[in-house]
């Protein structure tokens, strides 16, 4: 089945635990993303990605070029922006990143995060619905390569960051599913509702 990569219009096979470094890695052998090749690969207009930085979602581009940490970082945004309100983002990228604009203060690299929830969205595929004991139990096998922490605790707050953006995610999938149910009724014919004809 072929998806999205969240945040990204790229199409991408997400049962691959490795579908995010096989798109990431070679965009970044270069050096950085260019803001207009940014906006390509999120569908988001550029001013919106300025916006981002100046109100200190991400930190500034370094010589007009973004950074594989600071791409994924505006995956997460527009992955999220549809569910959640723009404050609650930050909030949630806040719980593991300090200050959103300061990359000295995280607890874990936003590229690092954004390729674990790719690991974890195969197992969506066998089990839709997680219960909460088992979705617990991913995030914290997905880290498995985490490494030491860099405060008591840290290990912690990135698995809890996952289940969000994980719970995220799959709201986003059942709202869009939940639209084009709506699109079908819109259709004329089969007894619809004269208010959807």
């Amino acid at each position: 089945m072929k998806d999205v990569l969240p945040g990204t219009t790229v199409e991408a096979d997400l049962r691959r635990p490795d579908a995010a470094d096989m798109l990431l890695s070679p965009l970044f052998l270069t050096g950085g993303l260019t803001l207009s090749q940014v906006s390509q690969l999120t569908g988001l207009e550029s001013y919106v990605i300025q916006n981002w930085v100046k109100r200190g979602f991400v930190s500034p581009p370094e010589r007009k070029k973004y950074s594989r940490r600071q791409f994924c970082r505006i995956l997460f945004i527009n992955m999220l922006k549809d569910v959640l309100q723009l404050e609650k983002i930050c909030q949630l990228l806040s719980y593991v990143n300090g200050v959103l604009a300061d990359e000295s203060d995280d607890l874990v690299d936003d590229s690092y995060l954004y390729t674990c929830l790719v690991r974890l969205l195969g197992r969506l595929e066998e089990t839709p619905m997680p219960e909460e004991e088992e979705l617990v139990r991913w995030c914290d096998e997905v880290l498995f390569d985490y490494g030491d922490e860099p405060r008591p605790g840290a290990r912690r707050r990135v698995s809890r960051t996952l289940r969000v953006l994980l719970t995220a995610y799959q709201a986003a999938r059942l709202k869009r599913e939940a639209e084009g149910l709506i699109r079908t009724l819109e259709e004329p014919g089969e007894g619809a509702p004269a208010a959807f004809q």
